[in-house]
């Protein structure tokens, strides 16, 4: 038995999986914070005590993410571009294979395209901007008052979608306060903020080409509003894991899997010492 463990220390929160067996024991998710390390040291503790096992026990961490090389811990350290693709790939064994991946993280948004056995092929990247990601939608979810995991049950109710035309998030917040201003309703406002992700973060789809499956993660694929505009805007449905916020995590534990696996097949056909 191998016990491996993934952290995936983000720009907004911070996740660790742990992975046994092909099996997910334990998944925890907490506030980055101001202190990278202190977050992951106290996750990787609440999935042990949670799975009931001991940290002697783990073969091997991988971190990834924004912060992964501040994890003091870590065996190894892979992009999170790679353990996305990895963590997709495995959590959707689908009859039509994942071959896009679309991740909307806290401060950036990252298209993948993977081919048939998984492997990253191409992607693209906005990570200069906030505009298409989490942090647009938080931003402007404080000034309509509204708390962050309501945004999508109140877009679903719109009855016309207001185009929301700034790409820029400063911009953004003044075009909806003008909105409120005129008297729009929130669910329009709402599901207008919503296609303006979606057509973002579309234009990198658009980069890399689009093939289907299309999976889609990370902590903004919670929002029903957000894969309705998604998949109206891609024209495609969309394939969100159970857990979308933790895919990366999973990936990076099962590069320490594959790592740990690797290393066995390597001493096995070492040759003996003369």
């Amino acid at each position: 038995m191998s016990l491996v463990a993934g952290v995936d220390v983000g720009s907004t929160t911070t996740k660790v999986v742990l992975i046994e067996d092909s099996q997910v024991l334990a998944a925890e998710v907490c506030a980055t914070g101001a202190n990278c390390r202190k977050a992951a040291h106290a996750l990787l503790a609440a999935a042990l005590q949670s799975s009931g096992r001991e940290r002697s026990e783990v073969r091997s961490v991988v971190s990834t993410g924004y912060g992964r090389k501040l994890v003091d811990f870590a065996d190894e350290i892979v992009s999170e571009i790679t353990a996305n693709a990895r963590g997709a790939v495995w959590l959707h064994r689908g009859e039509v294979p994942v071959r896009t991946i679309i991740d909307v993280g806290g401060q950036d948004s990252k298209v993948i395209c993977v081919d048939r056995s998984g492997l990253v092929t191409n992607f693209a990247m906005n990570d200069k901007c906030a505009a298409g990601t989490g942090r647009f939608l938080e931003v402007l979810s404080r000034i309509l008052e509204i708390d962050l995991d309501q945004l999508g049950e109140i877009s679903l109710k719109s009855r016309k979608r207001l185009e929301i035309s700034s790409v820029c998030t400063v911009f953004a917040e003044s075009e909806v306060v003008s909105l409120i201003s005129q008297g729009k309703s929130v669910e329009d406002i709402v599901a207008g903020l919503h296609k303006s992700v979606a057509r973002r973060v579309g234009d990198l789809v658009t980069t890399v080409g689009l093939q289907e499956a299309v999976f889609f993660d990370g902590g903004p694929a919670l929002n029903c509003g957000l894969i309705k505009a998604f998949e109206e805007e891609l024209g495609v449905s969309l394939i969100v894991p159970e857990s979308p916020q933790i895919v990366t995590a999973t990936g990076a534990a099962l590069v320490a899997s594959d790592s740990l696996s690797d290393k066995a097949s390597r001493d096995r056909i070492k040759p003996p010492s003369p």
